[in-house]
């Protein structure tokens, strides 16, 4: 049986090496994602644009200007003489905030009074608005205190002192780019294995297949552990480049990781052979692979949390596999997590792997007798 098995898995993997289309598949979009995600989808802000209205023009005024733009968060792009001006450039998107500073600002800092600074955010996007304002925030805390400790007043009665655990540069990078290591993983094996009989269905080659001694079983084992291989072969290239080329630290071992990354990629395989076993065509077999991907995605808490997710809908994501493995994955990289603190991640997987594989084997079964 497993000589069969075997031969069958050699005829698969020559079959998407062979295969130009297959083979655009498993190298361009993981390369073209890896690096899109990498970089662009990040929480952290850079080089914001800001508008700056300083009607103090005195020296504490120049050096709370100087901190905002000496920060990398902040860039400035126009210096204002009038309140009016500030309207046009938010409504025309120049600018994210304008930083209004009072005639009275340096008389109200040498008598201890509140000091008036005013920011003006543009509001369309409430998640970057509240990210700059806690930016400029922090700046003007950073003046506040420096200007005291130098002018000999008296500090603030309260400082915070940040500390974040897990992400000490609380960087967006250590939480989104290992993440990318179980989305692409998920896209890679679906592709290959929901394709995988749809394209013998279209050549033809699938009726040859049925009139072998391979029973469906073996059938079933031949398309589907090529893909367990290749989403291995492919997570571990992501792996790969999230620890050396965007230097996201894993403070975990590899065995919670590959332990998770096996059981994920059976659980994702058994998906794509019920996809497979549906499709009667490769254009049927993307279709069912979007159709699949998209509320995986969404409902897996790669960039929403679960937790704000209404009641409803944190219990569909039970049965998703993906939900468990960006758990893993996470807790690999980022808190060194081990196999017995990832233990209730391991079988609710595990359980969706064995369901998944047995309806792909039912459906299969079906549809070749």
């Amino acid at each position: 049986m497993w000589r069969q098995v075997l031969a069958l898995i050699v005829k698969e993997l020559l079959a998407v090496l062979r295969d130009a289309k297959s083979r655009s598949v498993l190298i361009s979009p993981p390369i073209v994602m890896l690096i899109l995600f990498g970089y662009a989808a990040t929480y952290d802000l850079d080089r914001v644009p800001i508008a700056i209205y300083n009607q103090d023009a005195s020296e504490a005024s120049r050096d709370l200007v100087a901190h905002f733009l000496g920060a990398p968060t902040f860039r400035l792009v126009a210096t204002l003489h009038s309140s009016q001006e500030i309207d046009a450039l938010i409504d025309s998107r120049t600018i994210k905030l304008a930083l209004v500073i009072d005639p009275r600002f340096t008389r109200d800092l040498l008598t201890g009074r509140p000091v008036p600074v005013q920011t003006i955010l543009d509001g369309r996007n409430s998640n970057t608005a509240l990210l700059i304002e806690g930016y400029a925030n922090a700046i003007l805390s950073d003046f506040s205190t420096a200007w005291a400790a130098a002018h000999g007043a008296a500090n603030p009665p309260a400082t915070l002192d940040i500390r974040a655990r897990y992400n000490p540069t609380l960087s967006s990078h250590w939480f989104f780019v290992p993440s990318i290591v179980a989305l692409l993983t998920q896209i890679v094996t679906l592709m290959v294995v929901a394709l995988s009989v749809a394209r013998e269905r279209e050549s033809g080659t699938f009726d040859q297949l049925l009139v072998t001694p391979l029973r469906p079983i073996d059938i079933l084992l031949g398309k589907g552990l090529p893909g367990v291989l290749i989403g291995a072969i492919e997570a571990s290239a992501i792996i790969a480049a999230t620890v050396w080329w965007f230097e996201v630290p894993l403070r975990g071992g590899l065995a919670p990781l590959y332990l998770g990354l096996l059981v994920f990629v059976v659980a994702v395989v058994g998906v794509g052979l019920m996809i497979s076993s549906l499709a009667a065509t490769q254009q049927q077999a993307l279709l069912g692979v979007f159709l699949f991907m998209v509320p995986s995605v969404l409902l897996s808490g790669f960039a929403s949390p679960i937790a704000n997710m209404p009641d409803w809908v944190q219990d569909i994501t039970l049965v998703n596999p993906m939900r468990y493995f960006l758990v893993i994955v996470r807790g690999v990289f980022l808190e060194g997590a081990g196999l017995s603190s990832l233990a209730s991640q391991y079988w609710p997987m595990a359980l969706i792997a064995a369901a998944s594989l047995t309806a792909a084997g039912w459906l299969f079964r079906r549809r070749v007798t």
